[in-house]
């Protein structure tokens, strides 16, 4: 099995479940609130290992209670967490969330220790980035440490994996270095400064991303699916319909499925198919990791749901 690392944030989570998200100085009552472990980067290495993949974890906790609870439960999980920094400069990263009965979510991230993970942290851990078959990166960390990352990486032969959110610039020259993007549709719209509102806006925009230097391309589309576009073409890989509770985290559980799926060798196909599963699990729950599925209930789904995984793709 392949080797991966991730590089990324740890928050957690604050979660207050509302009948509806509130509008500008708008208060909402009878909220329900509750905890759970999140962040863009921990979330994805909890759902690669869960899904069976063999995770490294390189991320920056507080130095603090949250931080080596985080860790612990982590290393519980099946990753390895010999290379987490520990900081007393910040506290461990916090996101406050709120989430509405249609599954919808607004979410304020405070990120702490998650600004204390510097590029001269990633050159000290160089080598195990090095010895990795594939790095997913997210960008809820420093830009110039994601950056250090991807040409660690590239240098080496890594397979790297650039996950755009949260969004934000993205430095010339990055592009070319990564064997796969996965941003979606209003992620899209702005890498390639172009709305995409429709079926072939996104098509167009995968091609675009081509293009810019990405060897492969998978733009997400919540309920609608995903596109898949490589140097074979594009093809749409369809949703599993579910009745939604909360949409956190959901395209971090398809990153993650996606490495794991990936790391066994799967076609970029079969590995879409798979996360698009796995994401369609996640929505079925309330929280980021605690909706994070394990690979038997996934298993069992795609033997019943999807006895043959190529069937349901179209080619565009």
């Amino acid at each position: 099995m392949s080797k991966i690392v991730v590089l990324g944030s740890t928050n957690i989570d604050i979660i207050a479940q509302v009948k509806k998200l509130p509008f500008p100085g708008e208060t909402v009552g009878n909220a329900r609130m509750r905890q759970a472990n999140g962040g863009k980067g921990a979330n994805q290495a909890v759902a690669a290992a869960r899904l069976g993949g063999d995770v490294t974890f390189l991320t920056c906790l507080g130095d603090d209670a949250n931080g080596h609870k985080l860790a612990g439960e982590f290393s519980a999980d099946g990753i390895n967490m010999d290379f987490a920094k520990f900081t007393s400069e910040a506290p461990t990263g916090t996101a406050l969330i709120f989430v509405a009965e249609n599954g919808e979510n607004c979410i304020a991230v405070i990120p702490g220790a998650n600004s204390e993970l510097t590029p001269e942290d990633v050159e000290m851990r160089a080598d195990e980035i090095r010895k990795a078959d594939y790095l997913l990166l997210q960008q809820e960390i420093p830009g110039p440490t994601v950056t250090k990352a991807i040409d660690i990486a590239f240098d080496a032969g890594v397979k790297v994996v650039l996950n755009p959110a949260p969004m934000r610039n993205i430095p010339a020259g990055i592009l070319s270095k990564l064997f796969l993007i996965t941003p979606n549709e209003t992620e899209t719209s702005e890498i390639i400064n172009k709305k995409v509102a429709s079926e072939k806006d996104v098509i167009k925009a995968a091609e675009s991303l081509r293009l810019m230097g990405v060897s492969n391309v998978i733009i997400t589309m919540g309920s609608s699916g995903s596109l898949v576009c490589d140097g074979y073409g594009a093809r749409l890989i369809p949703p599993r319909k579910v009745r939604v509770v909360d949409t956190t985290a959901a395209g971090d559980v398809y990153n993650g499925a996606l490495l794991a799926a990936l790391s066994e060798n799967k076609t970029i196909d079969e590995a879409a198919k798979f996360a698009t599963v796995c994401s369609s699990i996640a929505v079925t729950h309330l929280g980021a990791q605690p909706s994070i599925p394990y690979r038997d209930e996934v298993d069992a789904i795609m033997l019943s749901y999807y006895p043959n995984i190529l069937k349901t793709i179209k080619s565009i």
